[in-house]
């Protein structure tokens, strides 16, 4: 007798991954706390979390839309000037050192900068470039509208049930000075890098997971009950500044963000992770739910990743599921020379 005499099939990866037809496979998440159809939740993070912030809405969950747009603006003019995007209009958050910052400047911790990046008479938000394509009239102007995003933060998180953040990145660029970090790097979608100025960082796991921590813990002073959803993006980076092959820096990338989910998940109270990362790049998928660029979630697998999303928490709304009649598995073609393999002949038949 040993311990794997009696673990369920979806221990095994014969019987959860390789035999059953991919778009089949289940049981991949065992939500850590319920969320409610009328739960107010929000969503921020990596460009990923916008998928997940309209399916909710689509599905008929309360996604919480603490900047709505104003009246008048057509559905082109909204979505690029970040309404309806991301619950507030912080524009993409790649990095948890980005929402720990917007959550410390929302709550008074720190106070943001002032600068503003001026180009063709128009002056920008060197930590949400993209979110006013436009750009203000004036500085001051610019400095009302941050403040408009910040009292936004400041309201949603204190009344939320929920927040999802979806990670993305490990890379990021800083303020040699104060230590500032940006959303993206300056000279790219908007400003002028400055190579004396602008400096390059790539975040440890140590790093991470502090940085997480802390913006959770911001979040938590506001409104203790908040509950915390995290994911990690599916989207390979578009390019690194690491020196590595952008193949093998998306691997590291992305392996150190779930790691940080996953010890999170372990050390915080209600903290989970739903594993919409593994629903998009798993084997089984063979890249399926990617467009022809191989970086883009196609609106397949936007909804494949929410069906088992939504099909979760309903069974965990529903309580206990009754045990489930595993069906027979063929045995293996070919020798395993992996001293591992002997656990297969344990799984379920």
């Amino acid at each position: 007798m040993n311990p794997y005499q009696s673990l369920p099939a979806r221990a095994f990866w014969r019987s959860a991954v390789a035999e059953p037809d991919p778009l089949a496979i289940d049981d991949l998440w065992t939500p850590a706390f319920t969320i409610g159809q009328d739960d107010p939740v929000l969503t921020v993070g990596s460009c990923f979390a916008a998928h997940i912030g309209r399916a909710l809405l689509e599905r008929g969950m309360n996604w919480y839309d603490a900047e709505p747009a104003p009246p008048g603006l057509t559905e082109e003019e909204r979505r690029a000037r970040h309404y309806g995007v991301f619950s507030f209009r912080t524009g993409t958050v790649y990095t948890a050192a980005v929402l720990r910052q917007w959550l410390s400047w929302a709550f008074g911790r720190s106070t943001p900068p002032t600068e503003a990046w001026l180009e063709d008479g128009r002056y920008h938000d060197p930590f949400r470039p993209s979110v006013e394509p436009g750009g203000h009239a004036s500085a001051e102007a610019m400095l009302a509208a941050r403040g408009t995003t910040l009292a936004a933060i400041r309201d949603a998180v204190t009344e939320a049930s929920c927040l999802v953040f979806t990670m993305g990145l490990t890379e990021a660029w800083r303020d040699r000075a104060d230590g500032t970090v940006y959303s993206s790097c300056p000279g790219t979608v908007r400003g002028t890098f400055d190579p004396e100025r602008h400096v390059f960082h790539a975040f440890t796991f140590e790093e991470v997971r502090r940085d997480l921590a802390d913006a959770i813990a911001l979040a938590r002073e506001a409104n203790p009950g908040l509950r915390v959803l995290l994911t990690v993006s599916p989207h390979p980076l578009t390019a690194t500044a690491t020196g590595a092959h952008v193949l093998t820096a998306n691997t590291y990338s992305k392996s150190l963000l779930r790691t940080v989910a996953g010890q999170l998940t372990r050390d915080l109270d209600d903290v989970d992770y739903f594993p919409s990362y593994e629903l998009v790049t798993g084997i089984p998928f063979r890249s399926r739910f990617y467009a022809p660029n191989l970086r883009e979630v196609t609106p397949e697998g936007v909804d494949f990743v929410m069906r088992h999303f939504m099909t979760a928490l309903s069974r965990s709304a529903a309580g206990p599921r009754p045990a489930r009649a595993d069906r027979p598995v063929a045995e293996p073609k070919g020798v395993d020379t992996c001293d591992d393999a002997v656990l297969d002949y344990y799984r379920p038949r």
